[in-house]
């Protein structure tokens, strides 16, 4: 990094990575950004979404050697960010800024539980919400809050599913200069998860939509796309936004530095919902990750394992609700990106412009549904069998697994995610395993502290006058 700091300015934009949107090649619109056209990641970071709805992407994907995952080994998770962040930012961020973030957003611990032999679970629910999205959420706050400049203001718009609106609120209560709106499907939340978006406070509030994810997803967008809306300067905390992204591929390249053998070939397998987390995986793989499998199993929300099997896209509305809420997406935002990775196009209304390459798809990922009823009786087998206590997702991410291995007979080192805690669907487990999962210490002030959202119809001139009273 040494030389990068050494180069001119213009030397350092000549080298920074830019990023382009997922829309460019549709038809052109006056909010098309053209082909050709790209932002920095600081643009990138405050835009969100692209000003033609799409999805922003690096123009190039960096790499990383195998021999600087084989230094991680036994190393803290702080240095594997290092290495994963500098490959992206050496020319946006200073390492003396960079590791400030690093070392206020991880301080966390990142397990890796053996299940069976060359069978790991990695546990991302240590964090201050108890979900993987504070890894993301937490490091994207403070790139935020670093690049954003102490003359602007940003609204942040989030949707969530569950677990990303109590930890992207987390991250940026208290950040000067921020405020952050989270929307949620107001009968699609467990009781734990709506207690802790509720009563976020400061300058984080909630709003309970009477819809689905989806229906929350599609007002966020709507927002980002609405002239009228400019002079909020809006921005999202969403997958939809890079910044989202880029820290997570860092566990996929820790873990793997922490178990694989040098060049040895892992499987990851990912509960996916709106596939952020996976994505993560596919950059990892592709910056040079040995990266055997991306298995992306999917609970009744089937869009997406259909496509694979088929090769015919069609999302599903409205969405299905399932045990594993959070990943209740009828047709996932960063399935544009998975598309233009492999060549392809389709748009946020789940409208495919140009297939991509399936058969390279298929070569890289498996995708499976998992159904409620498997999601039960797989907390119940691995508890029983393995004394291991998993929610609804991170069950979801085994059973994936399991049919991926009775589908190959492939016997790799594995490592499925579990996602979030289980005492944040104590419900779900206690009915599979007859246990109340004991609270992580974040969780345990939770019942004390009070709160209420904004309650609001499924219905975007609500939603838009809302947004329109802040200004």
């Amino acid at each position: 990094m040494e030389t990068g700091n050494a180069m001119s300015g213009d030397e350092n934009m000549a080298n920074a990575i830019r990023y382009y949107s997922t829309n460019r090649k549709l038809e052109p619109t006056d909010k098309m950004v053209p082909i050709g056209s790209t932002v920095s990641f600081r643009e990138a970071l405050m835009m969100g979404q692209a000003p033609d709805e799409g999805l922003f992407m690096p123009d190039r994907i960096p790499a990383i050697s195998r021999e600087a995952i084989a230094a991680l080994r036994g190393r803290p998770y702080g240095e594997a960010a290092r290495l994963v962040m500098e490959a992206f930012l050496a020319e946006d961020i200073s390492p003396e800024k960079l590791d400030a973030c690093i070392g206020s957003a991880y301080t966390f611990s990142v397990p890796l539980e053996q299940v069976v032999a060359g069978k790991y679970i990695m546990r991302l629910d240590q964090g201050p919400t108890a979900s993987f999205k504070d890894f993301a959420a937490r490091m994207m706050a403070r790139l935020m809050s670093l690049m954003k400049g102490h003359e602007t203001r940003l609204n942040v718009l989030v949707a969530t599913s569950g677990d990303t609106g109590s930890a992207v609120g987390d991250a940026y209560r208290g950040v000067a200069g921020i405020n952050v709106y989270i929307l949620y499907p107001r009968a699609e939340v467990s009781c734990r998860q709506k207690k802790q978006l509720d009563t976020l406070g400061e300058n984080v509030q909630a709003i309970s939509i009477a819809g689905k994810f989806d229906d929350c997803q599609d007002l966020v967008k709507q927002a980002f796309a609405d002239p009228s809306l400019h002079g909020l300067n809006l921005t999202s905390a969403n997958s939809i936004n890079f910044g989202r992204i880029l820290p997570q591929i860092i566990y996929y390249v820790y873990a793997y530095a922490q178990l694989a053998a040098p060049g040895e070939q892992i499987v990851f397998s990912i509960p996916s919902g709106n596939f952020g987390n996976a994505l993560g995986c596919e950059y990892a793989r592709r910056m040079g990750l040995p990266v055997r499998k991306l298995v992306m199993p999917v609970n009744e929300n089937d869009e997406f394992s259909r496509f694979l099997e088929t090769g015919s896209y069609e999302k599903i509305s409205p969405s299905r609700a399932c045990l594993s809420n959070a990943m209740n997406v009828g047709h996932p935002s960063n399935l544009a990106r998975f598309f233009d990775l492999y060549g392809g196009t389709v748009d946020r209304n789940g409208r495919v412009h140009a297939y991509p390459d399936l058969q390279a798809m298929r070569k890289n990922i498996f995708s499976v549904s998992v159904s409620d009823q498997d999601t039960r009786a797989t907390i119940k087998r691995v508890y029983e069998r393995y004394g291991v206590v998993l929610e609804p997702h991170g069950a979801v991410g085994w059973r994936g697994l399991e049919a991926y291995l009775d589908a190959t007979g492939d016997d790799a080192l594995c490592v499925s995610l579990e996602t979030a805690h289980p005492a944040k669907f104590p419900e779900a487990v206690a009915e599979a395993i007859g246990l109340k999962p004991e609270l992580p210490q974040s969780m345990k002030d939770l019942d004390k502290k009070t709160g209420e959202p904004i309650l609001m119809d499924n219905d975007y001139e609500a939603f838009r006058t809302y947004l329109s009273g802040l200004m």
